[in-house]
């Protein structure tokens, strides 16, 4: 096993450096600072775009002070306890740096709007090694994989390459999802994976429809606030999640429940089908 884990981290480390050598640099577009709202409230400049980070610090705090008081969330491993932990400081944070960033958007400040976002995506990594792959790998890992974002918007400040950072941001994307599916879980509710990864994904699109949605709404808000509330819904329902689940009894993956699931229906499908073939020969021969 431990042998198979240095090949794993060799083939990645590999492919991240073919990677970095085939593809071009992706500088920072100055343009991603022109925000479509960019409207002065009560002295606020940009008012919708930073007080839309206001979600991120309650739920933040809420996901540390459950995390910690009375462990309410039931975590049974220390390394759970680490995880969730460095993931709500990144949500957190995220409303501090956020709103630091959109005063005045340029890139010293951005610095300070992706930092916590990054922490906050490498943790859950590491949770997911800790409950579906292995406790001690998971656990070693969340510093490793912490260190390795915060160096990846170093990279980006220094060398103005957006590359490493594009990595971390958007492996956990493809990963989350396909772990969450595909590996067996350790507790119950994991589709509340699948409703964060959908409202992350709801939350790019609207990140990129930035302008269009201000004029679609008659200048009201904009993509990026919108986005904002979206993304805030991750650990809102990560935290939900945390609430309700117990340990799995039955550890079976997503897809094996669905692929069973498809089963019992085409079963149950064949059998009315079968019943209402019988039901229709009994009354013809009746009615002769």
């Amino acid at each position: 096993m431990r042998k198979r884990s240095v090949w794993a981290w060799g083939v990645a480390i590999v492919c991240f450096i073919v990677l970095m050598i085939v593809t071009p640099a992706i500088p920072q577009s100055q343009e991603y600072h022109n925000f479509a709202d960019q409207r002065k409230f009560l002295g606020i400049p940009n008012a919708l775009n930073v007080v839309s980070n206001f979600p991120f610090l309650v739920i933040g705090l809420i996901g540390l002070a459950l995390c910690h008081h009375g462990n309410y969330f039931k975590l049974s491993l220390q390394g759970e306890l680490w995880g969730w932990t460095c993931f709500y400081i990144g949500v957190a944070a995220v409303a501090f740096g956020s709103a630091y960033y959109h005063l005045k958007p340029n890139d010293a400040r951005l610095v300070w709007d992706r930092l916590p976002m990054t922490v906050a995506f490498t943790s859950i990594i590491g949770i997911f090694i800790i409950e579906r792959i292995d406790e001690r790998k998971g656990t070693v890992s969340l510093i490793p994989l912490i260190l390795a974002g915060v160096v990846s918007i170093m990279y980006w400040r220094f060398f103005d390459d957006l590359r490493p950072y594009a990595a971390v941001q958007f492996v956990p994307c493809l990963a989350i999802p396909l772990m969450a599916i595909l590996l067996p879980p350790m507790y119950t509710h994991s589709t509340y994976w699948l409703w964060a990864a959908g409202f992350y994904l709801l939350a790019k699109i609207e990140e990129a429809a930035d302008k269009p949605i201000y004029n679609w709404t008659y200048h009201i808000v904009s993509g990026h606030t919108v986005k904002h509330l979206c993304a805030a819904m991750v650990p809102v329902f990560l935290t939900l999640m945390l609430a309700k689940r117990d340990i799995e009894t039955n550890r079976i993956s997503l897809f094996q429940s669905w692929r069973i699931s498809w089963s019992k229906t085409k079963e149950n499908g064949a059998a009315v089908d079968s019943l209402t073939c019988t039901y229709s020969g009994v009354a013809v021969e009746e009615s002769h």
